[in-house]
């Protein structure tokens, strides 16, 4: 069926309120390959689409892409197209090709750049589904629709266009020959050859069969330039970070995965990039600009960026512990060991009865909460220990959850063993036995794994049998991997050959050095040396 609208039905459209379905079909990991998409043409579309296009200059480019959107498949009483102007100078202005629903918002007070212009896009507009376009893309005729179709299976998918960069030419191109030419289908006729993708992102793609197989890792690949989200999603995940000015898209897409989104990389939504976005040539600047400002933020970019030895702002682990019912002595010896854990990008959340620590006169030694003081005093300077009264709701940006028992003090490596266990398996959670108790050692819990089987409908009880199915739980024995030392740990380390190699070099020096100031002591004091002074001083 071809996808096409006449006057009665925009009329009818908009004289009644669209129901937005919200399909939730059971997607196990990333595997997009169970939903099926209708074919191009093919289907009947009810969602509406606010294209949301973030703009700082650039008028010509704009003209382009505004007559590419003007030739669309997707039906014309659907889609609204929102041009963010962050503050261009002079000011944007609408172009006589243009879909019929455009305007020109400015970017809301107290920001700008990019992520800052996508949420005053968002803010701006009404549609069920958000899709972001850059400002310098030629979007093919199927673009929004290929894109779109995928939202009406399910409402948890972030879905990213295609896009090949192409060389562009000021005043290379009109905006008509651009809404001729996509409306037609022969995009390709606007430029020379086939344009070139993004490497890294078609290595990904071929790795990982369109993303399907891809682990907790796919939202690495959600890219600004081409993507969408159902509206009530994105403003569930907490939008874009407005703070960020490189990188907002990188981190937009891990805050979808912390919500339990599916990545599907839309082949059909096809366009142009005019000219290669700025951080294809300038690389290493970029992920230097980054590193601090994406790093504060996104704990998942790897052991070789984020260093250890210090803390960020979202932690790579929230422990909770839960320490009603235990003595000051065995709750101690669990959270020093969390602390010395060589994870020391780690919160702990004490779960207390802190209330029961009143100032005034109490008994001492003799005290009946005299635990419950030791553990507020020993904890209370600690930064990475915050003292709760109840256990908190999973924090949506931190990846990993660790549930850890009283006296069960873990070995120094056993954090990051777990962590690494996890990502190894690609499990929603990761269970570990400890001595004497096969089923309450720690577990991990993944954040965006749980976070989807609540979107599905699991309710507590459910949860764990929920995340089985949907990315698998790993058992591993907490004995031998998690509370027995390793050899380093007990012994020297492993670089101890080198460092003792280094300290007896030292010590040579330091003993030539003594050697030939005990020389010219005896010289000074010797007979030579005594007339030397005496004709230095007289």
């Amino acid at each position: 069926m071809t996808l096409v609208h006449n006057d009665a039905r925009e009329a009818e459209a908009r004289a009644e309120p669209r129901v937005e379905p919200s399909p939730r079909p059971f997607i196990p990991r990333n595997d997009h390959t169970v939903l099926d998409p209708p074919p191009l043409g093919g289907w009947d579309p009810a969602l509406s689409v606010s294209v949301v296009i973030p703009a700082y200059g650039g008028q010509e480019k704009l003209d382009l892409t505004l007559a590419s959107l003007a030739a669309q498949s997707y039906p014309a009483d659907l889609m609204e197209v929102v041009v963010v102007d962050d503050g261009s100078d002079p000011p944007l202005v609408l172009p006589p090709i243009r879909p019929e629903h455009t305007r020109i918002v400015p970017s809301l007070p107290g920001g700008w750049a990019r992520g800052h212009a996508v949420n005053s896009g968002a803010a701006a507009s009404t549609a069920d589904v958000l899709l972001f376009l850059d400002a310098d893309m030629i979007a093919f005729r199927e673009h929004v629709e290929a894109q779109m179709r995928w939202h009406h299976l399910a409402d948890y998918v972030a879905v990213t266009g295609h896009l090949r960069c192409v060389d562009h030419r000021p005043g290379a191109l009109a905006p008509g020959e651009v809404l001729d030419a996509v409306r037609r289908g022969e995009p390709e006729t606007l430029v020379e050859g086939p344009g070139e993708e993004l490497a890294w992102l078609r290595r990904a793609y071929d790795r990982t069969a369109d993303l399907s197989t891809a682990g907790p890792q796919a939202f690495r690949h959600f890219i600004g330039a081409t993507g969408s989200v159902r509206r009530a999603f994105f403003e569930e995940a907490g939008g874009a970070d407005s703070e960020l000015i490189l990188g907002e898209d990188t981190h937009l897409g891990y805050r979808f995965a912390q919500h339990g989104a599916v990545f599907v990389p839309e082949l059909d939504a096809g366009s142009w990039h005019l000219g290669r976005p700025q951080m294809e040539h300038r690389k290493a600047e970029g992920a230097r600009y980054r590193y601090p400002l994406v790093g504060n933020r996104l704990p998942l970019i790897g052991h070789d960026i984020r260093r250890t030895g210090r803390q960020w702002q979202v932690p790579r682990v929230d422990a909770v512990v839960d320490t009603v019912g235990h003595g000051f002595d065995e709750v101690a010896e669990t959270v020093d060991a969390l602390l010395a854990g060589d994870t020391d990008d780690i919160r702990i959340h004490l779960v207390g009865e802190w209330s029961r620590v009143t100032p005034g006169r109490h008994a001492v030694l003799d005290d009946p909460d005299l635990d419950v003081r030791l553990l507020h005093e020993h904890y209370r300077c600690e930064a990475r220990v915050e003292l709760v009264g109840t256990a908190p709701e999973p924090d949506p940006d931190v990846p990993f959850r660790l549930l850890l028992r009283p006296g069960q003090p873990l070995a120094r490596h056993a954090v990051r063993r777990m962590i690494e266990r996890a990502e190894a398996a690609r499990a929603g959670l990761l269970r570990a036995t400890a001595p004497g108790d096969d089923l309450g050692g720690p577990r991990l819990e993944r954040t965006g794994a749980f976070a989807r089987a609540r979107r599905l409908g699991a309710d507590e009880g459910e949860l764990d049998a929920m995340v089985d199915e949907l990315f698998g739980v790993h058992w591993i024995d907490g004995e031998s991997l998690l509370f027995t030392p390793e050899p380093s740990e007990g012994g020297p380390p492993e670089d101890w050959a080198d460092r003792l190699a280094a300290a007896r070099a030292g010590a040579e020096a330091h003993k030539a050095r003594a050697e030939r100031l005990k020389r010219r002591f005896r010289w000074l004091t010797g007979s030579r040396g005594g007339r030397f002074l005496c004709r230095i001083i007289g």
